[in-house]
């Protein structure tokens, strides 16, 4: 990331919500701040809000279950909505999903905003819903997130173990977008992430205006993924 291009900063605290659009060109760089972080990620078509991240398809066509620097992020139209540029912890996590406000009760306690106001115990799902209200989304748009900065493995029997120490203080990850496409996020602990304590950390968020170029090792990564960028390009044709 050229220092010249930066256009803006954002610090999400642990436990925080946001969204955004990244204009087509533009790129923005998630940083966990402290180690252990995850954010719990949602794209969509900023134009056309039905088209949205397909994780399914994510996978299968780039023959992974590990998303890192040069995969891409696939819609369910087969459009790139976004390009892993960078990653420097080497894995996100496209299993876990995220918790609800009863899945959070049961694992850290009781926290309700009642009694401890603006320290209350959030959970993604929540979160999601609030961000994806502001922009007329709702609990029927509530898909699959993909969860940066964690790693699950998956054992010979299936079981799913979350990776403790996959990130650390000063990781990040680079985001290219070759559409207009909307981000809705959160910054809470992985559902699988042992620890009994609610202690979210926190990302900063830097945006910044890119050539293509910058993702061109993603496109070529894989046959699917030029196609995926030509089926990508012809909305701008």
């Amino acid at each position: 990331m050229t220092e010249t291009h930066v256009f803006a900063d954002e610090h999400l605290p642990g436990g925080g919500h946001l969204s955004f659009v990244l204009k087509r060109g533009q790129l923005v760089r998630f940083t966990d701040l402290e180690g252990g972080a995850n954010v719990s990620l949602m794209l969509f078509n900023a134009n056309e809000k039905s088209e949205r991240l397909n994780l399914p398809d994510t996978l299968k066509c780039q023959h992974t279950a590990k998303l890192t620097a040069g995969h891409c992020l696939y819609s369910d139209m087969g459009r790139v909505l976004a390009a892993i540029t960078h990653d420097t912890c080497g894995w996100s996590d496209s299993l876990g999903g995220v918790l609800n406000a009863q899945e959070v009760t049961e694992k850290y306690g009781q926290g309700r905003y009642q009694e401890r106001r603006n320290a209350f115990l959030r959970n993604g799902s929540d979160n999601l819903l609030v961000e994806m209200g502001k922009w007329d989304l709702h609990l029927a748009d509530l898909t699959m997130p993909l969860n940066l900065f964690s790693r699950v493995d998956v054992d010979a029997h299936g079981g799913l173990h979350f990776a403790s120490g996959n990130a650390k203080a000063g990781d990040y990850i680079e985001l290219y977008a070759p559409m207009d496409t909307l981000f809705v996020v959160t910054a809470l602990q992985h559902p699988l992430d042992p620890d009994a304590g609610y202690a979210p950390k926190p990302v900063q968020l830097r945006f910044a205006h890119a050539d293509e170029a910058v993702a061109e090792h993603c496109r070529t990564s894989r046959p699917e993924n030029v196609r995926g960028f030509i089926n990508t390009q012809r909305l701008f044709a």
